[in-house]
């Protein structure tokens, strides 16, 4: 197993970043009525999930990297559910929630799948 050196090493990270900037993209089409509204709370649910993923990898301790794990997977969760309001008022299309519930989905069982593995490692 390679040694991770900065949260810049986790596939995950990089995967939460990806999604960030296709829900940047996604939300540039939003109505602009949605500027500080909708638009501006999925923008920051998005963001939320490669930060604290960083912040997390940054801190001394294992249980805080977990916390904030799972600060991650509930701004995933938030993230979702914005996503599934933009497809309710057309503001993106099935196929776009579809693709965008697929990254979450792939995120949220990454960022259980480290979880773990830190729990696992630090009972040892």
């Amino acid at each position: 197993m390679t040694k991770v050196k900065s949260y810049q090493d986790l596939d995950v990270w990089k995967k939460a970043m990806d999604l960030v900037i296709e829900c940047y993209k996604a939300v540039n089409k939003f109505p602009k009525t949605e500027l500080y509204c909708l638009s501006s709370q999925l923008q920051r649910a998005a963001v939320s999930v490669p930060a604290n993923i960083a912040e997390g990898q940054g801190r001394w301790h294992t249980k805080e990297f977990i916390n904030h794990l799972s600060i991650a997977y509930g701004s995933l969760a938030e993230l979702e559910t914005h996503l599934q309001i933009a497809e309710r008022l057309q503001y993106i299309d099935k196929s776009q929630l579809n693709h965008f519930m697929n990254m979450t989905g792939e995120i949220g069982r990454m960022i259980n799948g480290l979880g773990r593995a830190l729990e696992s490692n630090n009972g040892k």
